[in-house]
């Protein structure tokens, strides 16, 4: 639980950190759709470098992103897997039953393993440099035209906010009914699925009542202190849009350029 990512902050000074929110917020959409002209030993390779050098600007150590890699490797792997047994064409290089190692196939797994990666990094470096809550004021920022539609982006804004704010509160929460399980005798890596999965309950029905009893005592807190959303309700952190963060933008214009003009 500790290995979690999302929702964690490393305050620091680098120039990744005192970037706009809103601008790390747009720049990662756009890595996310430009990712996927990554599609030869080339664009992927400049993709890893381009990565990896705003991670070096982070000033973060490689160690927290190869954390964020890890509560998702269950799922990398069987993509990958999946990706390499059971796509055609090519030349044919193992066959057992419907499972096959082709070219393409090793192609194909090699790419949905390589944009895994970079997504969860670049993803990691966005929750790593910005605060929950500038984050939450950024999506609010951003969807702020939808009010004109009766959209209600300050509760949405609101609710990841929070969302994101006890996330590792939560992790935290479950760390300590585990250790308390364990002191009574339960062993979670014990017996086969089904039994892991029965030893799950015993952390989930404690974990449930927390949350709702924190959810309770925040609301009792909030209606105390007179909260109220909406018009006419001031900032006490208000985003600064700057040039460094129009040169972000079209850095990432210019990277997702690159890779279509060098994509097959």
């Amino acid at each position: 639980m500790d290995k979690l990512i999302l929702g964690r902050y490393i305050p620091g000074d680098s120039l990744i950190h005192r970037l706009d929110p809103r601008s790390k917020l747009l720049a990662m959409m756009l890595f996310i759709g430009f990712i996927f002209w990554a599609n030869n030993l080339w664009t992927n390779g400049i993709a890893f470098m381009f990565t990896l050098s705003l991670v070096f600007l982070s000033k973060i150590s490689i160690r927290f992103f190869l954390n964020g890699l890890k509560p998702m490797i269950g799922l990398i792997v069987f993509t990958t897997l999946f990706q390499l047994f059971f796509t055609r064409g090519g030349e044919t290089y193992w066959s057992f039953g419907i499972l096959q190692i082709t070219s393409q196939g090793l192609h194909q797994s090699g790419i949905i393993l390589t944009r895994f990666i970079l997504i969860i990094f670049f993803s990691t470096l966005l929750t790593l440099t910005t605060m929950p809550l500038s984050l939450a004021d950024a999506v609010e920022s951003l969807l702020r035209p939808l009010n004109y539609i009766k959209v209600p982006v300050h509760e949405l804004g609101l609710m990841l906010s929070m969302s994101l704010r006890f996330v590792p509160t939560l992790m935290d929460d479950t760390q300590r009914i585990m250790n308390a399980q364990k002191a009574r005798g339960v062993d979670f890596n014990e017996g086969n699925l089904l039994q892991k999965v029965k030893s799950i309950i015993p952390i989930l029905i404690p974990l449930f009542a927390s949350s709702f009893k924190r959810a309770l005592a925040l609301a009792t807190a909030m209606e105390a202190r007179g909260y109220q959303g909406g018009e006419g309700r001031t900032k006490y952190r208000r985003l600064s849009w700057s040039l460094k963060d129009s040169l972000t933008l079209l850095t990432m214009c210019l990277f997702g350029l690159t890779l279509y003009l060098l994509k097959n």
